[in-house]
């Protein structure tokens, strides 16, 4: 029978360790736990942060990532790996991830970022998450109409909007809902056109072609954020204005977005993180909200 290994990543570099290591290894070294849609540039935050706290990959700490690669559906599995190894903490990027990891355990400690946690049941409160969840409300659902409103500014007129949203997200429900009330207020005529995976980018950029709309907002979501450069591509071709949630959107050639900033939210993850490592519990840290956003 073929040994079974993990994959850790030891300061950007994957090696490949022996299950019969880890038990001894474990005893040594902290684990946490990334559990993301891919290799997002802001996540190198955390890892940069955590230097710089004194913690040294290989010798005090180690990051181990598991990524679900647009298929919401891992999230499930990924966190139970992270969960049996067992890290001693989990950091999530994104709702769908973070409600996996909640429902994967309910001792290990979980940093999370999600638009709206106290929405999607993350968390029962701001101020006391309880449980063994806190983290990061990015706001992302309560800009949607400051989004809406920045769009219609650029162009100087525009009454009618598609919205990309992925229907296997609870936050986009959360964020569709405050984009359609926004909408309602600026009198501009909303259409949500539904991407939840790669395979239905055809079917909806034929829709988004026949409703013909005056601009796009694409809500935060991380399936979205990794289909950015074909839903840029087509943008692009149709010329469709857009704006986003995440600026790194922007840098994959969307138009503009107005959010907080990913890299240093998940450098305070590092410090929470930290928190947590020295023993203190999510249920007493309150939930964090970004104080300043970003247009770009």
């Amino acid at each position: 029978m073929k040994r079974r290994e993990f994959i850790f990543l030891l300061g950007g570099a994957a090696v490949a360790w022996p299950q019969s290591l880890i038990a001894q290894e474990r005893k040594k070294l902290q684990l946490i736990g990334v559990l993301a849609n891919e290799a997002w540039p802001p996540l190198d935050g955390l890892r940069n942060e955590l230097r710089e706290l004194g913690y040294i990959g290989g010798q005090n700490f180690n990051i181990i990532y598991r990524f679900a690669e647009g298929q919401a559906d891992r999230y499930p599995a990924l966190a139970a790996e992270l969960v049996h190894m067992p890290v001693n903490v989990i950091v999530t990027w994104g709702t769908p991830a973070s409600l996996a990891a909640k429902d994967a355990t309910s001792e290990i400690p979980i940093i999370m970022t999600s638009g709206d946690p106290v929405a999607v049941g993350l968390v029962s409160g701001l101020s006391q998450p309880r449980g063994n969840v806190t983290g990061f409300s990015t706001q992302a659902a309560d800009l949607e109409g400051k989004r809406l409103e920045l769009i219609g500014e650029l162009l100087g007129h525009f009454s009618r909007v598609v919205v990309l949203s992925n229907p296997t997200n609870p936050y986009c429900i959360v964020a569709v809902e405050s984009a359609r009330l926004a909408a309602a207020t600026l009198r501009v005529q909303l259409d949500v056109v539904e991407i939840a995976k790669e395979s239905d980018l055809g079917d909806a950029f034929l829709k988004v072609r026949s409703i013909r709309p005056d601009a796009i907002l694409v809500v935060a979501d991380p399936l979205l954020a990794n289909l950015q450069p074909k839903i840029a591509e087509f943008l692009i071709q149709n010329r469709l204005p857009s704006i986003y949630t995440y600026r790194e959107q922007v840098l994959a050639r969307g138009l503009v977005s107005y959010a907080t900033n990913y890299y240093e939210l998940f450098r305070r993850a590092a410090t929470v993180a930290d928190k947590v490592l020295k023993g203190a519990k999510p249920s007493n840290l309150p939930v964090e909200q970004p104080t300043k956003f970003e247009g770009h």
